[in-house]
């Protein structure tokens, strides 16, 4: 499909999946070499990254855990500006390595808030990986660590990104028309 509608609105394919696994290779490339005979703990943030951690995680050769939190800060096609924790942590992190998954970092704000969030457990490290990196929009110091692909600010779904909770299932990304 070169184009879908979803509710009100009309979007184009914009990233094909082939170009995004081989970025998402390249990625689980840094990591394995970044964390040999390590053991971190990954922090998905669901709901948006689930697609772009199964395929990274995949690639991800070292001995690691796995743990989701779910954050909120999107309504629409806006950020809200405020970060909504709707599942928390419940992983043991002290004196852990942590790396950070997220689908697409935007303002920074949910970085942010997480870090704060995870910072109170005491960790050793936190690196952020992320399939999506807006730099125009961002505007916070936090470094991002390992980014996939850096694209404009305009509105993109598909690939776990989502309008509205839909979208989420499109195998490519794409881009609001």
């Amino acid at each position: 499909m070169d184009k879908v509608q979803i509710k009100d609105k009309s979007f184009r394919k914009h990233i094909l999946f082939d170009a995004i696994h081989e970025k998402v290779l390249k990625v689980a490339g840094r990591i394995n070499e970044d964390y040999k005979k390590k053991n971190p703990v990954f922090v998905v943030v669901l709901n948006g990254a689930f697609m772009f951690a199964s395929d990274l995680l995949k690639k991800v050769n070292v001995d690691c855990e796995i743990a989701f939190v779910k954050v909120a800060s999107y309504e629409g096609t806006k950020s809200t500006g405020s970060v909504k924790s709707l599942i928390g942590l419940n992983h043991n992190i002290n004196n852990r390595e942590v790396v950070i998954i997220e689908d697409i970092v935007d303002t920074g704000e949910t970085i942010v808030a997480l870090l704060d969030q995870l910072n109170r457990q005491s960790p050793s490290q936190i690196k952020i990986a992320t399939l999506l990196f807006k730099p125009k929009a961002y505007t916070k110091d936090a470094p991002i660590d390992y980014v996939a692909m850096e694209v404009g600010n305009e509105f993109l779904v598909g690939y776990g990104l989502d309008y509205d909770g839909f979208g989420r299932n499109l195998e490519d990304i794409y881009i609001v028309d």
